[in-house]
């Protein structure tokens, strides 16, 4: 038992902290009814769908029941140094929602609007569709030309709400992130955050493209800014190309001395169990990405 004046001394701190943030407060129950249910968004990139899954009760035991896509709602890093098919995996994923009838937002921080939808044009036909069907499912906001999206965040979203309400959309892409946080890269975990938090309030399934620097480790989920995209979101995809100049590279990559082999794997995700080899990735004459076997095989 406490003593009287132990008592008084722990109200009297109690006092001292501010006002409990009440509204923050959930049981289970009460989290689990917002919950969305954990369904697969089908990318529309070969080979990616098949590597996750959610662990389901059939006749008594425990099965990795295939989930036919990324998770829904799902926020995910893509990550890789340059000409690994970054951009390339995010536009197929947006091309994709499209033909099928959904909208996307498509902030495009690199390239201008008029550039990046040729790029989504040719990615369309290459995919075997007709881009001109579903062209309007697009809704571009060119972060590239406008650097007051670049640089206030809160603009940049606010203009992201008004595209989501008006064409209710259901996806978005964010190529790059990095951009949004170029030359104060301490400030990354900020400026992640308050994207994460958007697009989960917003209940959206996104992709968001991070740029790795020359000294980070190929296949780790570390880019620009270091881990603060990775720890933030769902999930990481991370793509790397290697030459191979060794005997050991020959025997583990099954190539010759002086290719490029691409590599791709799944660094975490919170929402679905996942694959967790390291696959050969392919960028086709037509500008697709596929992802292939696992190394080794």
């Amino acid at each position: 038992m406490k003593k009287e004046t132990e008592i008084t001394e722990t109200l009297k701190e109690q006092k001292e902290y501010p006002e409990p943030v009440k509204k923050a407060i959930f049981t289970a129950r009460q989290a689990l009814e917002k919950a969305p249910e954990i369904q697969g968004v089908s990318t529309g990139i070969e080979g990616l769908d098949e590597l996750f899954y959610i662990v389901a009760s059939k006749d008594g035991r425990l099965i990795n029941q295939p989930l036919g896509g990324i998770p829904a709602y799902s926020v995910f890093n893509i990550t890789g140094v340059s000409d690994t098919g970054k951009s390339l995996m995010v536009e197929q994923f947006a091309v994709e929602q499209a033909r099928k009838g959904y909208k996307v937002a498509f902030i495009t921080v690199e390239a201008p609007a008029n550039f990046l939808v040729a790029g989504l044009k040719l990615r369309a036909q290459a995919m075997g569709y007709n881009f001109e069907k579903f062209e309007d499912n697009i809704i571009l906001i060119d972060a590239a030309s406008y650097g007051s999206l670049r640089e206030n965040i809160p603009e940049l979203l606010s203009t992201l709400v008004y595209v989501i309400q008006n064409y209710k959309v259901k996806f978005t892409v964010i190529d790059s992130v990095t951009g949004l946080f170029e030359n104060k890269e301490m400030l990354a975990r900020v400026v992640v955050r308050q994207i994460f938090n958007f697009l989960k309030k917003w209940y959206q399934t996104a992709l968001l493209v991070s740029q790795k620097r020359s000294g980070h480790e190929e296949l780790t989920a570390e880019a620009a800014g270091g881990y603060a995209v990775g720890h933030i979101v769902d999930g990481t995809m991370v793509l790397a190309k290697e030459l191979v100049d060794s005997a050991y590279k020959v025997k583990l990559y099954k190539k010759e001395i002086g290719d490029i082999v691409r590599l791709f794997r799944i660094d975490g995700c919170r929402l679905s169990g996942h694959d967790t080899k390291t696959h050969f990735l392919e960028i086709t004459e037509t500008g697709l990405v596929k992802i292939l076997e696992p190394i080794g095989r």
